[in-house]
């Protein structure tokens, strides 16, 4: 038998002006343009521009009110509130030319482009160049094919309605890859070496040599274990340090920079920091701040909604979709506001916590710091703070840095003091720079000269921090 009951709970829900907020906040700069010109096509009662002042007026209605989703008289006024945003400080507040928001094309044909143009030359039938321009369609922006023929095959099959061997596809492989860039079209990093060696118009000792390590040892050589190519080859470490050098200076990726379409992304610094005669000044920049309003024209449907029939069905479905419309504007436009705030206070913490080091940008400065330090002192959530850290850069007069850069964790030493995790792995990484690269050093002789500096730190955390700098081990950092 069924039984019904009552259960009582409390649970926390977002409103739509917080998701809104929240949405906007991880918006870097060179993104939030477009999402208000997102925002200004689906919203008609949102418009860009001030309001005129003496349309601007002020209200003491309660809040409450503004969101009694049953209440179809509204109070205009609530949606007519001056839209000023001259109590944040901008960098360039004021007229920019149109042509300052265009993110610059650079000019030029893509890989593929040049590729097919390399095409033409060949004498290949019709069928051939088909089959020429499916390879070449499935080169990747690195300049490899990592498609299996037979799927390309396949696809010929199916798309183009061509039946072709693997030997054929092969055939014609082949001649694409005697292309520019050398080792375009490669299937393996092997491969892209080879076609690289044997396009060499000289080929000496240390290029025949070159190709026998990259063809028969290539497992040693990416593992530097060059005794055993020594051995296996019988050859010198003198002749083995030619090739080596002749290999390691081929191209790994040689349609990486090929591509000249790709749009080139132009950092845009969130803040700017200037420093004065030792004072130093945050300006945000004037992009974040955009001039926006509530359309007047969807508020005065209020106002002739109250000269009107309140009895009318369709005038009210019309004055409720008005209303939505002028929620989303004014939320959205508080929203914008609230992220201009919640930027400055966060930006300001993390200038004040590491002032030092913004006054000369010695990184040796830089105190230990973590979100929580910086949501304590604003008074926010750290996942705010994080949101805002993960996104958002800060222009100085030595570069430009990403705000998670400040954020580290601490180490002791032995006076007892907290260093940031940054001055240990510069200290890391000099050590390994200055090493004997013949005798590279080991994590646990790392940490024994990090322990002779005076960094209390254990041997799993050198290895972590090298690994976090992309610096390999000992064995792979071995040079002849």
């Amino acid at each position: 038998m069924q039984k019904l009951g009552l259960i009582q709970s409390l649970g926390q829900k977002l409103s739509p002006q917080q998701i809104q907020f929240i949405k906007l906040l991880q918006v870097p700069t060179a993104e939030l343009e477009a999402r208000i010109k997102e925002e200004l096509e689906v919203n008609p009662a949102l418009e860009e521009g001030r309001e005129e002042e003496e349309d601007s007026r002020s209200t003491e209605q309660d809040t409450a009110d503004d969101n009694d989703t049953s209440n179809d008289e509204l109070n205009v006024d609530d949606y007519l509130q001056e839209d000023d945003y001259a109590g944040y400080k901008m960098q360039g507040d004021g007229n920019y030319p149109e042509e300052d928001r265009e993110m610059p094309i650079s000019s030029g044909s893509s890989l593929q482009e040049q590729l097919i143009v390399q095409l033409g030359f060949l004498k290949l039938d019709e069928t051939q160049e088909i089959i020429g321009k499916q390879l070449i369609g499935s080169i990747e922006s690195d300049g490899y094919i990592r498609r299996d023929l037979e799927a390309i095959m396949n696809d010929l099959a199916f798309s183009q309605n061509i039946d072709t061997t693997l030997d054929e596809l092969e055939e014609i492989l082949r001649k694409i890859q005697t292309f520019d860039p050398a080792g375009i079209a490669a299937r393996s990093l092997q491969e892209c070496l080879q076609i690289q060696l044997e396009k060499k118009e000289v080929h000496g000792e240390e290029i025949d040599l070159a190709l026998k390590i990259v063809s028969q040892c290539f497992d040693e050589f990416t593992k530097k274990h060059y005794d055993k190519i020594e051995k296996k080859l019988g050859i010198s470490s003198e002749q083995l340090k030619d090739a080596v050098q002749t290999i390691t200076r081929l191209n790994p990726k040689p349609g990486g920079s090929s591509d000249s379409l790709v749009r080139i992304q132009y950092l845009l610094p969130d803040f700017i920091l200037t420093n004065n005669d030792g004072k130093l000044e945050l300006t945000l920049n004037s992009k974040n701040a955009p001039e926006l309003k509530v359309s007047r024209s969807y508020a005065d449907m209020f106002q002739s909604y109250q000269k009107s029939d309140k009895k009318d069905k369709k005038l009210k479905e019309t004055v409720s979709f008005v209303k939505q419309k002028l929620d989303a504007a004014k939320w959205f436009i508080d929203a914008v506001k609230q992220r201009q705030q919640t930027l400055l206070n966060t930006m300001n913490a993390i200038i004040k916590y590491q002032y030092d080091f913004f006054l000369d940008g010695d990184e040796s400065k830089l105190k230990p710091m973590i979100l929580k330090d910086i949501a304590e002192i604003i008074g926010m959530d750290i996942s705010t703070i994080s949101r805002v850290a993960n996104s958002k850069s800060i222009q100085t007069e030595f570069g430009i840095f990403p705000l998670k850069y400040f954020f580290s964790e601490g180490i002791a030493t032995d006076s007892g003091e907290d260093v940031s995790s940054r001055e240990v792995k510069q200290k890391l990484k000099k050590f390994i720079e200055e090493e004997d690269k013949a005798k590279p050093l080991s994590d646990d002789k790392l940490e024994k000269l990090l322990k002779a500096e005076g960094y209390s730190i254990a041997r799993r955390t050198v290895a972590k921090y090298r690994e976090q700098m992309n610096l390999p081990v000992a064995r792979l950092r071995k040079e002849l």
